[in-house]
């Protein structure tokens, strides 16, 4: 279980848009969070075990806040040759209660710059980010609680219309996303 820290996108970039298949059938794009009071674009993937250990608690900040007017995002960007667990057929049975897309040519990944999964961004109504990094400080093994606080600061701030300072954002840790060979991007130095 090697881990990396996500790339830490610049503070006020505008959500790059985008179109997904949904492993729950369709097409969906960004102007899904089009009503939202915001948004989470999160990069995850079904087998690791950074998400693995944030997942119960995912899904109660999830439910929490879509009912409070916040969209969430999920979107996979393994390379599914070499990590079949990580197909949308196995997405489909994670049941989330929200879209879960797979972005086949990892494409969608590199326009958010994502390095790590679990990677998460949180985009005010106007589709401007205002945070990215960590859930929390918990990871596999540290005996820290998982509790989502990282995550609900920055919804809460959303939900107020205020912002989160850059000194007070950690970067996520996780497993980097599985790029398909060659295809690797280039913002890793």
């Amino acid at each position: 279980m090697s881990a990396i820290s996500s790339t830490m996108l610049e503070i006020g970039t505008k959500a790059p848009d985008f179109t997904l298949p949904s492993v729950s059938g369709g097409n969906l794009s960004l102007s899904y969070a089009d009503q939202s009071k915001g948004f989470v674009v999160m990069f995850i993937c079904n087998h690791c075990p950074y998400v693995l250990h944030i997942e119960d608690e995912l899904v109660k900040v999830a439910n929490e806040y879509i009912a409070k007017g916040i969209g969430f995002i999920a979107i996979s960007s393994n390379d599914i040759k070499k990590y079949p667990q990580d197909s949308p057929e196995k997405m489909a049975q994670k049941g989330y209660p929200f879209p879960y897309l797979y972005d086949e040519d990892q494409e969608v990944a590199k326009a958010y710059k994502a390095a790590c999964t679990p990677d998460l961004f949180v985009f005010d109504e106007n589709r401007k980010l205002i945070y990215r990094g960590q859930f929390d400080d918990s990871r596999p093994k540290n005996d820290e609680p998982v509790t989502g606080r990282d995550l609900r600061k920055a919804l809460d701030a959303v939900l107020a219309g205020k912002t989160i300072p850059e000194d007070e954002q950690t970067p996520s840790i996780g497993c980097n996303i599985k790029w398909k060979p060659g295809n690797e991007p280039d913002y890793f130095g």
